[in-house]
């Protein structure tokens, strides 16, 4: 599938269709039986803290909204404390709060998602991306194998212990 798509910062106008996305991935991620985004996180307010922040970015395909995810730059307190070792110590770009509007799953937007970051990253100067996912959250590690991350160990988040990737951008 060869569209147009486009990475922009989320406006605050965003935020209900961003919300209604997450919430869709809510429930996909029940119905997949993890325990990921089931103690209500996130919610609106993260998504209106992200957006505030400078953090919320979307992925449109002809302007519709079809992904969700905040980058946030050099900022992951867990990530200071990982049980294995990352790939670098240099500036990096955080993903996290992915989240795919269920018209566009299946689809390869989370691959375009993160080829988009990986331009900005390399744009930014910055050197790496780290993330973390769940541990049952197949279609993610999956993503992350096929696009050249690196398995790292794991880091303790608010909610439990994620695999922790990185890749070197530049």
């Amino acid at each position: 599938m060869n569209v147009e798509t486009q990475l922009r910062k989320a406006e605050i106008e965003d935020r209900n269709a961003i919300w209604a996305i997450i919430q869709q991935s809510i429930e996909r991620r029940k119905q997949d039986g993890s325990t990921q985004w089931q103690n209500g996180y996130p919610n609106m307010g993260t998504v209106e803290s992200d957006i505030a922040k400078g953090f919320g970015y979307v992925l449109t395909v002809e302007n519709e909204i079809a992904v969700y995810a905040a980058l946030i730059l050099n900022d992951e307190p867990a990530y200071s404390t990982i049980e294995g070792a990352w790939l670098s110590d240099g500036e990096f770009v955080v993903v996290h709060r992915v989240a795919v509007d269920g018209k566009f799953a299946g689809q390869g937007m989370v691959k375009k998602l993160f080829d988009h970051i990986e331009d900005f990253t390399r744009a930014q100067g910055i050197q790496s991306i780290k993330v973390d996912t769940n541990y049952d959250n197949i279609a993610m590690l999956k993503i992350l194998e096929s696009k050249g991350y690196s398995y790292c160990g794991e880091v303790l988040l608010a909610d439990g212990m994620r695999k922790a990737y990185e890749k070197i951008i530049i």
